[in-house]
């Protein structure tokens, strides 16, 4: 179990990683557009990459945010129900959570074979929508994945990571 979260924490790091890039990806892009903007010459297709680059953003640091708990959570009733509730409740949730997004990936997954066959991309620079649905697609395989450990550790070795931190990227 230790090397299967070894390689997971790998893949979040890796996701992370790259929602970061997507991120300065976005400041620079913003940065020039608004300079140029106020010089009277602003950045050409900076709407479609910043778009993009928001997608890489978003679903790049998903993975990340679950296994740091950074998920939004109601906790009203916790401190009334029993710890053995809350462990179920939270097993069913990181298993309610794979599921949605491995259902987002394999919808968007769908939906890129149509951009590929219809040959979509933005509108401005013709960037290849395809590429980005693809990228969302293997961001939301590593969160459903990383949810199902969760529920798995959670099941078996009353692990919750949780409650450990963040892995080294």
């Amino acid at each position: 179990m230790h090397a299967i979260r070894k390689l997971a924490d790998g893949l979040i790091g890796l996701s992370a990683i790259l929602g970061t890039l997507g991120l300065l990806a976005e400041l620079v892009v913003i940065l020039i557009d608004v300079i140029g903007r106020a010089l009277g010459s602003p950045l050409y297709g900076a709407q479609d990459v910043t778009t993009m680059s928001m997608v890489i953003l978003v679903f790049g640091a998903m993975a990340l945010c679950d296994r740091a708990g950074g998920h939004i959570s109601v906790d009203l009733l916790e401190n009334r129900f029993p710890g053995w509730l809350n462990r179920i409740l939270d097993i069913v949730s990181a298993l309610f959570g794979a599921v949605i997004f491995a259902a987002l990936a394999w919808t968007v997954m769908e939906s890129a074979k149509l951009s590929v066959m219809l040959n979509l991309s933005t509108n401005l620079i013709k960037l290849p929508k395809a590429w980005f649905q693809y990228a969302l697609s293997v961001f939301a395989i590593v969160t459903a994945l990383g949810m199902l450990l969760r529920a798995v550790e959670l099941t078996f070795t009353d692990r919750d990571v949780r409650k450990e931190g963040t892995p080294e990227a």
